[in-house]
């Protein structure tokens, strides 16, 4: 539900705004044309510049392959392209060191004939440049009023750009291969150094220097020492076996020690060869004895007589074994004492000789590092020697400058179209600030707001005297309206004396009472005009009749009412002029005479329509309104500010005066399209023009007035409603 309201008063504030440009387009249109002329002047007086540019590709800074040893190569030759890249290169291209050299190539300052410092100032202000997005692409611009010169000083700026890149860039190589010269001298010392070192450990202990192997040829006092210690354990062992040995031996006795020895693996055991031999003739005996030869059989003696020999042998082997044991077991010790002897000499020669291994070994290794890392820097020194004979163009030119045959500024269709939208957007502004430093009624709102008065009628702009216009006017509907309102917001029937009043000088109220009166007479209305206005009056001068006798003479002499009101063109149209024009107007008005007038007049006419000069900086009007029954204002639209309207009612209330009505006079209904709507139904609801009523025609004369009315006339406002619908 509060979506079309808001909808609708959103509306409303669009039709307000272009209210308001409508209002104002004068000032709009105004405003436009002052700045679009400024606009066209400033571009007309504006010099001529003319452009020239080259295009130059920026490859990023480097030293061409040389750098420092043991780095990657592509960050020595390469710097990061970042984003203060393009920066800096367009500062280098309008530094003063390029700008200098262009202006000694071109030879400036004796062409323009001034100071190096304005030269300098005048390029530093007219060469520009640009990255082309997304490419390493530089534009060197250069605008000058002349166009030879804008193309010199361009290839001049671009070239001495060129040089200079070139020429840094090839002094960071001369310097890199300076450093790595002496880099090469130092490690050259540093090798001799190490080389002197490991002739003199080779000399003093002795050993033998093979390339590139990490230890000694041969045997040394360590691997002696090894040796000695590896054959002590062996014998040391074998002793412990042979002392075991022989003491187990030691234990046995007989046919145990026989049977112990023969199961022994030692060297010179016959034993474990003459056991098998004699089990086999024990068995065999055995075997006999078994097969029932009995022990004196003489093979059974024979048999007995080998076994006795051979258990004799192996006795005797057996007591041999044990000798040759006890003899190998001094053997041993004596063996052992002595390698345990030489053991413990080559274990000090050992250490002796393997601490100057060492010191030999680190020398060695330390010479044959610096003498690689030598290579390397030799290498690398050979090759940026080589590429600095072929050292890369740090800038490549890919456009050179060209002779400009049209200016690039100013820019007359951009300088016009800003001038135009400029001139427009400035003169909406100034219109709203008008509008809104504007306190001048502007709608039938702003009227009802602030007095508290209904409005009458809406009078349209540009409305003449009605009845000087050839048939029925659609002019005349707004009037008929305000009749119709007058009569049907008085409240009492017998209030027919009316006073017109505005706030200031010409704001229409003098039409608007002959146009009122017209309309009324034209509606069966006896109507008289009085013109009050005695500071100036125009009343006569709608109907062309003769101002010398009038109200002041009626006022000041004794004069009838017959000899000063007149009979208009018009039926039922009276008019008393003003008459003579006196010292003191208020004086004159605010008498008695005046008041029984007002009073007469009521009687013998339906309506007294009084005009009156404006209420405000004079008292005459004032005075009226306390004399007439109901005061009538007109405002002219768009003119008398707010608060003087409110003065002006309160001028009228101030004397006792009641205020009926307000009639908003000259309303341009073309652009306040609030008010369309009234001229659009009074040319449609129009009589045709076979349908108008003519004119009474005649030349004024002086007539006889109504009599007085014995009463009041209500039936004619009842009469006179057929007429308006």
């Amino acid at each position: 539900m509060n979506q079309p309201s808001n909808q609708s008063e959103a509306n409303l504030h669009a039709i307000d705004y272009w209210q308001v440009v409508k209002n104002r387009y004068g000032v709009i249109l105004l405003t436009f044309l002052l700045v679009f002329m400024t606009a066209l002047v400033i571009t007309y007086v504006m010099p001529k510049k003319y452009e020239s540019k080259a295009v130059v590709q920026v490859k990023p800074k480097g030293l061409g392959g040389i750098g420092i040893p043991g780095l990657d190569t592509g960050r020595q030759q390469m710097v990061d392209m970042g984003p203060t890249f393009f920066a800096t290169e367009f500062e280098v291209i309008r530094a003063q060191k390029t700008l200098d050299t262009a202006i000694e190539n071109l030879d400036l300052v004796n062409r323009w004939n001034t100071d190096p410092e304005a030269v300098r100032r005048t390029l530093h202000s007219i060469v520009d440049a640009q990255n082309i997005r997304g490419t390493s692409l530089i534009e060197i611009r250069v605008r000058y009023s002349n166009a030879e010169d804008a193309q010199h000083i361009a290839k001049a700026v671009s070239e001495a750009y060129r040089a200079r890149r070139t020429n840094i860039q090839l002094d960071s190589a001369n310097q890199a291969l300076d450093q790595l010269a002496k880099a090469v001298l130092a490690q050259e010392d540093l090798v001799e150094d190490r080389r002197k070192t490991l002739s003199s450990l080779i000399r003093t202990g002795g050993f033998i220097y093979e390339k590139d192997r990490g230890s000694l040829g041969g045997f040394g006092a360590e691997e002696d020492a090894t040796d000695a210690a590896r054959n002590f354990a062996k014998l040391e062992q074998e002793k412990i076996q042979l002392e075991s040995q022989i003491e187990t031996l030691l234990k046995y006795d007989g046919k145990e020690l026989v049977t112990f020895a023969a199961g022994m693996d030692l060297p010179d055991n016959i034993i474990k060869n003459l056991m098998p031999q004699y089990q086999a003739a024990r068995r065999e005996f055995e075997g006999m004895q078994s097969s029932g030869l009995g022990m004196r059989h003489p093979t059974m003696v024979s048999q007995a007589k080998v076994l006795a020999g051979m258990e004799s042998d192996l006795a005797e082997a057996a007591a041999n074994l044990r000798e040759t044991l006890k003899a190998k077991l001094a053997l041993s010790k004596e063996q052992l004492d002595r390698f345990q002897a030489r053991m413990t000499t080559k274990k000090e020669e050992a250490v002796k000789d393997g601490l100057g291994t060492q010191a030999y070994l680190d020398a060695k290794n330390d010479f044959e590092t610096q003498q690689r890392l030598l290579e390397q820097l030799k290498l690398k020194q050979i090759s940026d020697q080589m590429n600095i004979k072929v050292l890369e163009e740090p800038i490549i030119m890919h456009e050179d400058p060209s002779l400009s045959q049209v200016p690039v500024s100013p820019n007359v269709t951009l300088n016009l179209a800003l001038g135009g939208v400029v001139g427009l957007i400035f003169g909406v502004g100034v219109a709203f600030f008008l509008e809104y430093l504007d306190t001048s009624v502007k709608t039938l709102e702003d009227v009802e707001r602030y007095l508290q008065v209904p409005v009458l009628a809406v009078i349209p702009k540009d409305v003449g005297v009605l009845y000087k216009q050839s048939g029925m006017s659609p002019d005349a509907e707004a009037y008929r309206i305000l009749r119709t309102n007058i009569e049907f917001n008085r409240k009492n029937p017998e209030d027919n004396a009316i006073t017109v009043v505005s706030g200031g000088a010409g704001e229409g109220k003098s039409t608007t009472l002959v146009n009122l009166a017209y309309i009324c007479a034209q509606g069966g209305y006896t109507t008289l005009m009085i013109d009050a206005d005695l500071r100036r009056p125009r009343l006569h001068t709608f109907f062309d009749i003769n101002n010398s006798v009038g109200l002041t003479n009626y006022l000041t002499t004794e004069l009838m009412l017959e000899d000063v009101i007149l009979q208009t063109p018009v039926d039922n149209l009276y008019f008393m002029p003003s008459g003579i024009l006196p010292a003191d107007a208020a004086g004159i008005l605010n008498s008695r005479r005046m008041s029984e007038l007002i009073q007469d007049v009521k009687q013998r006419f339906d309506l007294v329509l009084v005009d009156s000069p404006p209420i405000l900086g004079v008292s005459d009007a004032s005075v009226l309104a306390s004399e007439v029954d109901l005061t009538m204002i007109v405002v002219q639209h768009r003119k008398l500010p707010r608060n003087m309207l409110m003065r002006v009612k309160q001028a009228v209330e101030n004397v006792g005066g009641h205020v009926i009505g307000v009639v908003l006079n000259n309303v341009d209904v073309r652009s306040d399209s609030q008010y369309q709507y009234y001229t659009s139904y009074y040319t449609y609801y129009a009589p045709a023009e076979s349908q108008a009523i003519p004119s009474a025609g005649g030349q004024s004369a002086a007539a006889t007035p109504p009599q007085p009315r014995t009463q009041s006339r209500p039936s004619k406002q009842a009469d006179d409603k057929q007429d308006l619908y």
